[in-house]
């Protein structure tokens, strides 16, 4: 395997540093491993977000603090009064906070590499992605309150958090290629075809599983309205949509099985099927059992396994395993 590690250019005679740069250069260089920790905290904590808003609606939560961003109209914080689900929705929203500080220490890492002998300009557009979309997404979650939980609203807070979880994948990968280290590529531009339509029929599934939500009975308040789509036959369109992905996954699989398993695909694409046939099986259980909390909340904790393995499977098909 071939790999091209990037050197940092000499800078010119008299060139003063950047302001970042000034800014960052007195904290202490993170090693490569500090910032695969990093990577990995930032992918938990963007999976964690989303099983945590699942349990505030779950319990009827979501409008236990009715405004933004104060949670009363005369207080920043819920009170005692509002009883545990001011208290659910208030720390769901500090939770926030945790996301946030994450990423800007993840960011501020990489920015500090860039000053360095060992430049990690692979990973600042994910990193300053994963940052910037935290404010965007408070507001949303805002959005959310102002309109009373409106599904489509909630529905979208969702999705935004299930992409920056498949950003975050992206980013744990990328630290592990030592010192930047671009590896190979994996060559086969038909097993690469197919990991990306794999990854698309992925985010058409969930989806197609975030409308079933919002049509469903756990709106977060009693009182919020539904999407108003008959839930029967959503759950039906999602269900076959799943379908599509298991047998596409298959496909995936016996592909990079016959192609000689280049790399790690074939491993990647076996851990995608496992998690499909996981989600799955929730799902249908859940259905069966019409829609127990627990179930629902361990099917959103999977959508979120989803995304992560869909979207490592899809990068196993382009790039070669970094040593």
């Amino acid at each position: 395997m071939t790999t091209t590690v990037p050197t940092s250019p000499a800078p010119a005679p008299g060139r003063q540093p950047g302001r970042a740069a000034r800014l960052v250069r007195w904290l202490p260089l993170p090693s490569e491993a500090t910032l695969r920790k990093l990577a990995v905290a930032s992918l938990v904590t963007q999976a964690g977000i989303i099983v945590t808003g699942g349990a505030v609606r779950l319990t009827d939560s979501g409008l236990g603090c009715p405004d933004w961003p104060h949670c009363t109209a005369g207080s920043l914080t819920a009170t005692p009064e509002m009883g545990m689900h001011g208290a659910l929705e208030f720390g769901n929203r500090m939770l926030t906070f945790v996301v946030g500080a994450v990423a800007f220490l993840m960011l501020v890492a990489v920015l500090r590499t860039l000053t360095s002998d060992r430049p990690r300009r692979d990973l600042v557009v994910l990193s300053a992605v994963l940052l910037g979309v935290v404010p965007a997404q408070a507001v949303i979650g805002g959005i959310t309150v102002w309109t009373d939980l409106n599904p489509w609203v909630v529905m979208f807070h969702f999705l935004v958090s299930a992409a920056l979880v498949g950003v975050a994948t992206v980013l744990v990968r990328r630290t592990q290629r030592p010192l930047g280290a671009v590896p190979g590529r994996v060559g086969q531009p038909w097993l690469e075809r197919l990991g990306l339509l794999t990854l698309v029929v992925t985010a058409i599934a969930v989806y197609l599983g975030a409308v079933v939500t919002g049509s469903g009975p756990h709106a977060g308040d009693p009182d919020s309205k539904r999407t108003g789509l008959d839930v029967a036959v959503v759950t039906q369109v999602h269900a076959d949509s799943v379908l599509v992905l298991i047998g596409i996954s298959v496909g995936f699989w016996f592909t990079a099985r016959a192609v000689g398993s280049p790399g790690r695909a074939a491993t990647a694409a076996a851990v995608l099927l496992a998690v499909e046939f996981g989600q799955g099986l929730i799902g249908l259980v859940q259905y069966r059992l019409e829609l127990p909390e627990l179930l629902v909340g361990l099917h959103m904790l999977g959508a979120a396994l989803l995304v992560m393995a869909a979207t490592d499977a899809w990068l196993a098909t382009r790039w070669l395993p970094s040593r």
